[in-house]
């Protein structure tokens, strides 16, 4: 079997972390994320209460990854963008 790297990225306002593993193929975006050591870095994070997605689009935690993909954990928006944005209009 073969390794290649991947990308895990967890962003909050004013940090980015971004961790790059060498995965084997058949691996998981749960196999991804455990041996990126995020959870342990970030305690406030709980692998089954993530929202996960590889280049913008939700995956599960089972999905297959491949060479190259970028998997990005996703935080609870404080604030829903469209609301923002309405409300600093009417300003």
């Amino acid at each position: 079997m073969s390794n290649f790297k991947v990308t895990v990225i967890y962003a909050l306002p004013n940090i980015q972390y971004s961790f790059e593993v060498n995965m084997k193929k058949g691996a998981t975006v749960k196999d991804t994320i455990l041996k990126s050591n995020v959870l342990q870095l970030i305690n406030s994070l709980s692998l089954y209460n993530l929202k996960v997605g590889i280049y913008n689009k939700v995956v599960r935690l089972n999905s297959k990854i491949k060479n190259g993909d970028r998997i990005e954990i996703y935080r609870n928006l404080i604030v829903d963008p469209k609301e923002r944005r309405r409300k600093k209009l009417t300003i």
